[in-house]
């Protein structure tokens, strides 16, 4: 289509055959043709281009070339010529605006459509139109978005937050796919996608959650300035303020709008001295999203309160015969006021006795500053105040000493008891005395050291008992000691030491190393050759756990006999292969069951089975089922032919029961074969009865 006007396009040239040569030709355009964009020179035939080509108005092209032959005689002739145009790209796509915004909600999901753009490209031809898109991002690091190459769809590739980017800058392109990269023509458009506000962040307190105020302040006095912030915009950001609890008595007022507190009464520390407000800070949006924050508020002291002592009179008693600086009593008042406001100082108003005491000043604790004597002044009574109002009285009694401990009767106790002593049963009641009375007077028992869980104490009688099982296997002594103290304030107490052993019962079976033997022996060995030891443990002691050993079954003919103590199992009788029973699945061999059993009573005890296995010795030879074999033969018969068949039997066994049979004599000039194997006689040369009647074979079977 880009082909200029007035350049020659084709030349309409006649067949040879059609028209004689050196004839004059006209050449013509039909004139229904409304067509201007050709012409043809009437003389040549060349066909020009007179008018500029669009593949988008016209693709196609049909002349009618008429032919005039003016020679005579005349004639005419007429050619269709099929003219296609090539559509060339000269069209650029081009959107539709030069600026576009677009609006999208934050909370959007990912792969959401946010906006097709639909360029227009005029070529006609498929790839010159083809538009592919493509994008830019102006104003990020990441592209939270993505284009759908071919549809133009532009979509969400990644979460939004339009607190973090409130707009987007794209540059959206539209290429054309023309084969020639370098004939490819593209348009741009700016986009600029606004992040639109969703509800989707809470208010944030920014203000301390500790605040201080003094008691003494005006009613509307400003206590704290609260602030939250939401990062929100609009309603969704706009915060109101309101007190959720903790403001029971409604001592604060808070403003919604400001956040301003402020006091609603008169505050008194020695009342309520910190207040905890839980605040909520609540944004516009819908829904509606909040935050807490739990506002503590100090009330700050101011010196308005009086000390009062905590009792008006204070009764106590004191040990007589006491070194000067016993301690006697503490004495205690108390001021509502705090810190340096709340501190006291103590002392001794002047009476009948008060110089035998002493008052510390700071803490108040009252000790003697000499020995007291009961019997010369059993009551003292003292008065005293702190410095600026309060007084109180003390009473004061002297009381008897707890000078005496308790003592056990024996420093240390060793006992006995057997293993299968019942839970719960007494094995020693202790006993211990104390010569104070009262309280002084009284004994408790205990036990320190760890029992193992085996033995308690009663705390009031002493009697010692068992607590679980015992089990002289698992432990044999236990060594704790026993606690007597009596019931005084200072617990004065003394210590006895007790050793308890544990007696064995038997109550452990002797168990054998392993419940199945096996052993052998070769046959013709001498009496007394021994052939195992088995070994039985048993885990008690003394007597009861002394094994002897001693063969249960299987040993009927007294072939076999046990040493009782070191458990050695021999041979009592010589053996013999060939005349031993099968007693199991085995040819040949014993089966004993071995009897394990200690020296307890009652004696207990446990078995082991022994497999013994005779082993063979050749001594046996061979035997022929007969001394002798006769046998008749035709002199006639052929040769290879069977002759008879010698057998011997050997009461050994295995390899010592193969026979080999061989002809010692009576065969020299080797008329017959004998198969060492099994004793068959054969033929090998032909019998002659005039020159040989009979033939004496010795055969030997080995």
């Amino acid at each position: 289509e880009n082909f200029k006007p007035g350049q020659v396009l084709d030349s309409l040239k006649v067949p040879d055959n059609h028209l004689a040569i050196n004839r004059k030709l006209h050449f013509s355009i039909a004139e229904d043709d409304d067509n201007v964009h050709f012409e043809i020179d009437s003389l040549t035939g060349d066909l020009y281009l007179s008018k500029e080509l669009d593949y988008e108005t016209d693709s196609h092209f049909l002349l009618q070339v008429i032919i005039k032959d003016y020679n005579n005689p005349p004639q005419n002739s007429t050619v269709f010529l099929s003219i296609d145009v090539e559509d060339k790209n000269d069209h650029s796509p081009h959107f539709q605006d030069d600026f576009v915004v677009i609006g999208i909600e934050e909370n959007v999901p990912l792969g959401t459509l946010v906006y097709t753009f639909d360029a227009k490209d005029g070529d006609g031809s498929f790839l010159n139109s083809k538009i592919e898109y493509s994008l830019e991002v102006s104003n990020m690091s990441e592209n939270p978005f993505l284009i759908h190459p071919l549809s133009g769809s532009l979509t969400t590739a990644s979460p939004l937050d339009r607190e973090i980017t409130r707009s987007v800058i794209l540059t959206v392109f539209a290429e054309d796919q023309a084969i020639n990269l370098t004939e490819r023509r593209l348009d741009s458009l700016a986009v600029k996608i606004v992040i639109l506000d969703v509800n989707d962040n809470s208010p944030n307190f920014m203000s301390s959650p500790l605040s201080y105020v003094t008691e003494d302040v005006e009613v509307g006095f400003l206590v704290h300035h609260i602030i939250a912030k939401d990062p929100d915009e609009g309603r969704n950001g706009q915060v109101t303020y309101h007190i959720l609890s903790g403001n029971e008595n409604k001592a604060f007022v808070l403003d919604e709008i400001t956040g301003l507190l402020t006091t609603a009464q008169f505050l008194d520390r020695e009342v309520q001295e910190r207040y905890s407000l839980t605040v909520m800070a609540l944004d516009d949006g819908s829904p509606a999203l909040s935050a807490t924050q739990v506002l503590t508020i100090v009330v700050l002291d101011v010196n308005d309160e009086t000390p009062v002592f905590l009792k008006q009179l204070y009764e106590t008693a004191v040990h007589e015969n006491q070194d000067p600086g016993e301690f006697v009593i503490k004495v205690e008042a108390v001021d509502r006021d705090a810190g340096l406001n709340s501190l006291l100082q103590y002392e001794i108003l002047p009476g009948a006795g008060y110089e035998k005491f002493k008052m510390n000043s700071d803490s108040g604790e009252l000790v003697t500053a000499a020995s007291l004597d009961r019997e010369t002044q059993e009551v003292f009574r003292i008065k005293g105040s702190p410095s600026r109002s309060s007084t109180a009285q003390l009473y004061l009694t002297v009381l008897d000493e707890n000078d005496h401990s308790p003592l056990f009767a024996k420093t240390q106790y060793q006992i006995s008891v057997t293993e299968d002593l019942e839970e719960g049963s007494a094995i020693l009641d202790l006993s211990a005395s104390d010569e104070d009375d009262g309280l002084n007077g009284e004994v408790m028992y205990s036990l320190i050291d760890d029992t193992y869980g085996a033995f308690a104490i009663d705390s009031v009688t002493g009697s010692v008992v068992t607590t679980k099982a015992l089990d002289r296997e698992t432990k044999s002594q236990y060594t704790f000691r026993a606690v007597a103290s009596d019931c005084s304030t200072h617990f004065p107490r003394s210590t006895t030491v007790m050793t308890v052993l544990i007696q064995d019962v038997n109550d452990n079976v002797p168990k054998f190393e392993q419940s199945y033997y096996e052993a052998s022996v070769w046959e013709g060995q001498s009496p007394k050759t021994d052939i195992i030891q088995v070994f039985a443990a048993d885990l008690d002691s003394g007597r009861n756990g002394e094994t002897e050993y001693s063969i249960l079954s299987g040993n009927e003919n007294g072939t076999f006999l046990i040493d009782s103590v070191r458990g050695i199992l021999a041979t009592n009788t010589g053996l013999d292969y060939e005349n031993t029973s099968s007693y199991r699945f085995v040819s040949a061999s014993h089966q004993l069951v071995l009897l394990a059993s200690d020296r307890g009573t009652p004696s207990l005890n446990s078995t082991a089975t022994v497999l013994i296995t005779v082993l063979d010795v050749n001594d046996n030879p061979p035997a022929f089922s007969s001394p002798e074999y006769h046998v008749h033969v035709k002199e006639s018969i052929p040769i290879g032919s069977h002759i008879t068949e010698v057998s011997a039997k050997d009461c050994d066994a295995g390899a010592n029961a193969e026979i080999t049979y061989t002809i010692i004599s009576g065969n020299d000039r080797g008329h017959f074969y004998l198969d060492g194997r099994t004793g068959s006689v054969n033929l090998m040369k032909t019998l002659d009865y005039e020159d040989t009647v009979k033939f004496t074979l010795i055969i030997q079977a080995t």
